[in-house]
């Protein structure tokens, strides 16, 4: 699962966007970090491995809603030079 994992200090926080396993706990040891965000600057700032997303969704990987609208709201992906037609 791709998932958002809380860090910062208790009223600051910010999160890491992260693949782990389904059952294991909201902050437990991921499998790989594929981006930040941070919901405290002006406006939010949020980076994004988007070709390690990409494969992870292919493994089969689900996203969280929220980080579904974060990778939806942030810039598309540059399209293969395969998909061209």
């Amino acid at each position: 699962m791709i998932r958002l994992a809380r860090m910062g200090a208790r009223k600051q926080p910010h999160y890491r966007v992260v693949v782990i396993e389904k059952a294991r706990a909201r902050n437990g040891r991921p499998v790989e970090v594929v981006g930040t965000y941070n919901p405290r600057t002006n406006p939010a700032s949020v980076e994004l491995k988007r070709e390690r997303i990409d494969y992870w969704v292919s493994k089969g990987a689900q996203m969280s809603d929220r980080v579904n609208k974060l990778v939806s709201k942030a810039a598309p992906a540059p399209a293969t030079a395969g998909s061209a037609a």
